[in-house]
């Protein structure tokens, strides 16, 4: 069986292992250092799994113009989010002339090297404007720039160590490990699936109608750096793992978390999810209401109308896009726009807001918006906040 390439033709593996990280550990100590926010840390370990394939570093000048300018690389290849480190016009005027920089990460510890090749400023207004459509500082990915000094440094890394995680650490499989499950269990067809959110029944709908044309089912719960007021990456997991012992055949589902961070660009960040997909070995991808977005800032369904930009098979894998679900009253079970003929007041839509009202003031969630063993952990989540 073949597996679907990974985007670029090629799985990117920058891990070092053995002697040769044995070498780079002694060397990095003596190196200058640049210390990772949360942000870098995900991409840092993203690019080097093979996840942000065909990328083997963070981004240089011509790729980042690019990418802004034109949603593609430099060399054509679609991609529609910079991935860069970003530091102070003091931490680049020092850094001038390095070959190699030590990464830092959470507690002082050297996590990579960047082989330097270039330092370039950028303009943080520009980029706003092009990749998440607004300057506005209510936006987070605004706010995340405003804090995220004003020059580049750009070069391929070398991993040296892995994040500690424990609460994540027996549900983390890298591209390579999902793509060897996949072709192991003889799915040709494999559709993912990316939240940030609490499951509820409407998810449960549309991965339900999703696995009735595909052979599997990717899990893949977003458990990197998100907003304060998300819901914590750790609640978000249990109830996945409460749903796969009542919802899913295990047979065609593999649970697995995505240690990436969100940048809520909305279509951009549509296009982004699903290229990381396909680099784990998915066919298919979910596309539901306002994917990746935040706020007021993106219209319901732009991100599915920007998997259309691009000619078929540019992309490499294949959107399934849901309109906004729902339970119905009137006819006594899930539903969406497309297959339900009754009025707005008929529906039960809960809003994230009001989910967290509710959840806060120690109220069951309806029965027909998520399931109660779900409804349980959620709440009691919120009490012990």
């Amino acid at each position: 069986m073949m597996a679907i390439p990974p985007h670029g033709g090629k799985l990117i593996n920058r891990v070092l292992e053995g002697d040769e990280r044995e070498t780079w550990l002694e060397r990095a100590e003596s190196l200058p250092r640049v210390v990772l926010n949360s942000r870098h840390q995900c991409d840092v370990e993203q690019i080097s799994v093979g996840a942000f394939s065909p990328l083997e570093g963070f981004m240089g000048r011509r790729d980042y113009d690019s990418v802004l300018a034109n949603q593609r690389l430099a060399n054509g290849l679609p991609w529609t989010i910079p991935v860069t480190l970003t530091v102070s016009a003091d931490q680049a005027a020092a850094l001038k002339g390095a070959e190699n920089i030590a990464l830092e990460g959470d507690g002082g510890r050297i996590v990579a090297v960047l082989h330097l090749q270039e330092i370039f400023p950028f303009d943080r207004n520009h980029e706003a404007q092009q990749v998440l459509r607004t300057t506005s500082d209510t936006h987070p990915g605004v706010k995340y720039l405003e804090t995220a000094g004003d020059h580049c440094l750009a070069g391929a890394i070398s991993l040296l160590r892995r994040r500690e995680s424990a609460e994540f650490a027996n549900y983390l499989l890298d591209p390579k490990e999902t793509r060897f499950l996949f072709e192991h269990r003889g799915w040709r067809t494999v559709v993912g699936f990316q939240t940030r959110n609490p499951v509820h029944r409407a998810h449960e709908y549309i991965l339900k109608c999703a696995l009735e044309t595909v052979d599997g089912l990717l899990l893949h719960p977003l458990v990197g750096a998100t907003r304060d007021e998300d819901v914590p990456a750790e609640v978000r997991l249990r109830c996945y793992l409460a749903l796969m012992q009542t919802a899913y055949p295990a047979s065609r589902t593999v649970l697995s978390v995505y240690p990436a961070a969100m940048r809520y660009a909305g279509p951009r960040e549509a296009i982004f999810h699903a290229i990381a997909r396909k680099n784990y070995g998915c066919t298919h991808f979910v596309v539901g209401r306002d994917h990746a977005g935040v706020g007021k800032f993106y219209g319901t369904y732009d991100a599915q109308r920007k998997f259309f930009e691009f000619e078929p098979g540019e992309l490499g894998i294949t959107p399934i896009c849901f309109d906004n679900t729902f339970y119905c009253r009137k006819c006594g079970e899930m539903a969406s726009e497309k297959t339900c003929r009754h009025s707005a007041d008929d529906h039960l839509i809960l809003s994230g807001t009001k989910v967290r009202d509710m959840l806060r003031a120690g109220e069951d969630l309806p029965r027909e918006f998520t399931r109660p063993e779900i409804a349980a952990i959620l709440r009691e989540a919120y009490q012990e906040k």
